[in-house]
């Protein structure tokens, strides 16, 4: 485990809102989905709003919009749309929206995606950032790239993103 520069806030809980970026998966088939929330209720965080959306440039705006006027809301981890292909449009659609970004997220899940996965990690377009004061996180739609991202990234880090943008 990789020492942190100061400890966190102890016993921060996070609501947190899961959004899943699909033309095709259902609440009985998104494992990823399914995955985000129990990886955040078993690291006692709370699951406020969980919504699958089409993978539409409009829509994965105004579900960005909606739920960023959710006052208890701290942070929305979207899943799904993050390649490069013709329906990948989660990447698109955020990026025009976040007030500032964390490119350190992008490139650290590359990095460890590609000791996973290979040079195939280039494909990926994950992304975060703030919006109206909510962090915003854009991982892949396979389970595998979700579990790598919540459990090396997002979850450490939830408790000292948030205490930082409540200061």
């Amino acid at each position: 485990m990789t020492q942190k520069p100061h400890p966190d806030a102890p016993g921060i809980t996070i609501n947190c809102a899961v959004v899943t970026v699909s033309d095709t998966r259902t609440p009985e088939t998104d494992k990823s989905g399914q995955l985000i929330q129990q990886l955040l209720t078993d690291t006692n965080h709370t699951v406020l709003a969980y919504v699958i959306i089409p993978d539409e440039p409009a829509q994965i705006q105004a579900q960005i919009e909606f739920l960023s006027q959710k006052g208890n809301l701290d942070a929305v981890i979207f899943n799904g749309g993050t390649g490069i292909a013709p329906r990948d449009n989660t990447y698109d659609a955020m990026e025009k929206l976040l007030e500032k970004t964390l490119p350190g997220f992008g490139e650290i899940f590359r990095y460890l995606s590609y000791q996973e996965i290979g040079s195939r990690a280039i494909a990926s377009r994950a992304v975060a950032g703030v919006y109206q004061n909510k962090l915003i996180f854009s991982l892949p739609g396979s389970s595998n790239a979700v579990r790598l991202g919540m459990e090396k990234l997002i979850i450490p880090e939830l408790p000292h993103l948030v205490s930082q943008m409540r200061k």
